[in-house]
């Protein structure tokens, strides 16, 4: 939930500047960000990156995007969320044990990459630039999953040393994207999908099969919804071929059938 405040120091008036910058880059769908729901809507907690696809695949659910830590801890306070799905499956399956939701379902995967503002100022060509000095690099939180895939990925490089230069950590990869793309970090590391969303902002470096992290999707019905048949269809839609078009359009990879 948003919370306005008035502004107490004239400092104030950049910041909102810059979040009004970053909202143009990254579209109307911003993270953190939830729908106003209609009484006969489901509900559907998701991933911040999922934001694009998810409105591509099915406009009418209300939507509340954010890191899949965040939701998923709000899944386990009682939040009246119908459907949850998460960047690793490790959350959906955790509130499967709980029995909070039922059966979490794979249905899409990522890859990892290096972002950089497309002046790239810090002169990054390749994966191994992060570790230079004085370079300013922003990841995820370690509880987030793109903060975990990062880890995985820069340790899977030998380049664990590169973290000394992290000069932020956020809550999600929409924030990871805002900040590269607004030029207060040199570099970071997102999603493939969160590239085109901000297409002339930020420019992409790949990382190396060999380091690339499984990245999974997992999509779960909350077991106390209160309107199943619409969290089913959700489901349904986003599992079926409607679905799995808009996600390969987006770039989204399809996972192998089980």
């Amino acid at each position: 939930m948003r919370r306005a405040r008035r502004p107490a120091r004239r400092g104030l008036v950049a910041i909102l500047g810059s979040l009004a910058i970053a909202a143009a880059t990254l579209g109307a769908a911003g993270c953190g960000s939830a729908d106003d729901p209609a009484d006969d809507a489901a509900t559907v907690f998701a991933a911040s990156s999922l934001t694009e696809a998810f409105r591509a695949i099915d406009p009418d659910p209300a939507f509340s995007f954010a890191g899949s830590d965040q939701l998923a801890f709000q899944v386990e306070q009682g939040a009246p969320a119908d459907v949850f799905a998460s960047a690793s499956p490790k959350y959906a399956d955790a509130l499967h044990a709980k029995g909070l939701v039922l059966a979490p379902r794979v249905f899409a995967t990522n890859r990892v990459v290096v972002i950089v503002p497309t002046a790239n100022p810090a002169g990054i060509r390749r994966v191994g630039d992060l570790a230079d000095p004085g370079v300013k690099l922003v990841i995820g939180e370690p509880d987030v999953p793109i903060g975990a895939y990062t880890r995985t990925a820069l340790a899977r490089l030998g380049l664990s040393a590169a973290l000394a230069n992290v000069v932020s950590q956020e809550h999600d990869v929409k924030s990871i994207v805002a900040k590269v793309a607004l030029g207060e970090a040199d570099a970071g590391l997102a999603y493939l999908t969160d590239v085109r969303p901000a297409e002339g902002r930020v420019a992409s470096i790949p990382i190396p099969a060999r380091a690339q992290p499984v990245v999974e999707y997992a999509v779960a019905v909350v077991r106390s919804t209160r309107h199943r048949a619409e969290a089913d269809a959700f489901v349904d839609r986003l599992l079926g071929e409607p679905g799995r078009a808009v996600l390969a359009r987006l770039g989204f990879g399809l996972p192998r059938p089980r």
